[in-house]
């Protein structure tokens, strides 16, 4: 979890790709998406700003041909991915999960 050293604000984010937006194309979304909320609020939010930086860092440091390598295999398959991201000293860390997805 993303622990904020002035305000123990916890951050998980929650991104998921699809075979249409991969992993990265979804971060870069949701990366966007935030930082334009930002703008339009005009005002300090910690917790925005927190989600923001762990984006950035996902965004920078991961190797996403491994990440889409991992997930397009079970999307694939037809399976629902979802990784979870979070900050652990000041790293971005990130968990896969994948669920089958019952017919409808």
């Amino acid at each position: 979890m993303v622990y904020s050293l002035i305000y123990n604000i916890i951050v998980k984010i929650e991104l998921v790709p699809t075979l249409d937006l991969c992993i990265e194309g979804t971060a870069r979304q949701e990366y966007k998406k935030s930082a334009d909320e930002y703008m339009r609020k005009g005002e300090k939010d910690r917790k925005l700003e927190d989600k923001i930086e762990l984006l950035r860092m996902f965004l920078e440091t991961m190797d996403f041909r491994k990440l889409r390598a991992e997930s397009e295999k079970h999307l694939i398959e037809g399976k629902k991915v979802r990784f979870i991201l979070t900050s652990e000293k000041g790293k971005p860390r990130y968990k896969m999960k994948y669920e089958v997805v019952s017919p409808t």
